[in-house]
């Protein structure tokens, strides 16, 4: 644990020796992004500025504040979940069953929905740990797996019309203009942001993405952290299934087919590393806002639905892109770039 420590030393030193655009450019990229579509819109559709459509933004973007927290945490431990959509549903159907057909308190419904999708985070990180199954493969299995619960359980019936309460979570305001999913998401990214900084869990999550043998050296258990990622990233999901099923006040086992590559996107756009090591729960919180924007925009604008994931694939693709030329110092990328700019040019 010593040498853990002197290594997180070591490392904000070499932080600081970072010139800050580089140091921040996780959060700079998506802003640069922001901006340059309030430029667009401010000229196409004045309308989007205006406070209403903001909070439209902030409840659309909500679920994906709550599932990209936990996805940070993950892909920055090196792991990936592509069956948070599928856990989001199949909690979801759970919990309506009980609500609707058991009369089962509120409440204790959405417990039970934050429980089945720990569970099911539980099965991904065993399955990955314990049974060696690369976390592509695994998670790409347990969604078929997840999804296939949910259909069999619904058996093709949409469940609607829930208590208030739930409703109120998924598309209730506060003073008639705040959603309060928007608070929900927001409370969850801080949350986050605290684990990641202050916590062994994200800590360890950088270290494991970082250098996995490293991690085992000082004696961090892989194994048990990578399970904790994945059930507090399956929670997180069941928290997602109740606020899609508020919203929609109705759930159906097709729900939440989109939720996952939405997700991914917004915490790459965040700068968070594909391949491990690095992540910002700030640069996820710009990630997640810039693609909500993105698909409001287009919207506003009437355009196709199917222009919507061309617009997201090219800002992932770019994205992307821009980070790797940052981190090719040996081509002379963007980094040194930056020292460059930083030294006079010299």
């Amino acid at each position: 644990m010593a040498s853990l420590s002197a290594d997180a030393v070591a490392l904000k030193a070499r932080r600081r020796d970072i010139p800050w655009a580089e140091r921040y450019v996780n959060i700079l990229g998506p802003l640069v992004m922001i901006l340059a579509l309030c430029i667009v819109m401010a000229f196409a559709d004045p309308r989007f500025f205006r406070l209403q459509n903001i909070m439209i933004i902030l409840q659309d973007a909500s679920i994906f504040m709550v599932l990209a927290m936990g996805m940070t945490l993950v892909i920055t431990g090196r792991g990936i979940d592509l069956s948070i959509g599928s856990i989001a549903t199949l909690s979801a159907v759970i919990m309506a069953m009980l609500i609707k057909d058991t009369g089962l308190n509120v409440f204790i419904g959405m417990a039970v929905a934050i429980l089945v999708g720990v569970a099911c985070g539980l099965v991904n990180g065993f399955v990955i740990t314990k049974l060696r199954v690369p976390d592509l493969i695994a998670t790409l299995s347990t969604d078929l797996v997840f999804r296939g619960l949910a259909l069999v359980l619904a058996a093709g019936v949409v469940l609607a019309r829930f208590p208030d309460p739930l409703t109120w979570i998924g598309r209730g305001r506060i003073f008639d203009l705040v959603p309060v999913a928007a608070i929900i998401g927001i409370i969850a990214i801080a949350t986050g942001y605290i684990l990641y900084r202050h916590t062994t869990l994200g800590r360890y999550a950088v270290a494991i993405g970082g250098n996995t043998e490293a991690a085992v050296l000082t004696g961090i258990d892989v194994h048990r952290h990578k399970i904790y990622q994945y059930m507090l990233l399956g929670g997180l999901a069941g928290l997602a299934g109740i606020l899609l099923t508020g919203r929609l006040n109705a759930i159906q086992a097709t729900a939440g087919m989109g939720l996952t590559l939405h997700t991914i996107a917004a915490v790459v756009v965040g700068g968070t590393s594909l391949f491990g090591g690095r992540g910002s729960m700030a640069g996820t919180l710009v990630g997640v806002l810039l693609l909500s924007m993105v698909v409001n925009a287009l919207v506003m604008l009437r355009l196709d639905f199917f222009w919507q994931q061309v617009a997201a694939g090219v800002i992932i693709i770019a994205s992307v892109a821009f980070y790797a030329a940052l981190q090719d110092q040996s081509k002379g990328g963007l980094s040194g770039l930056f020292r460059r700019s930083q030294r006079g040019g010299t």
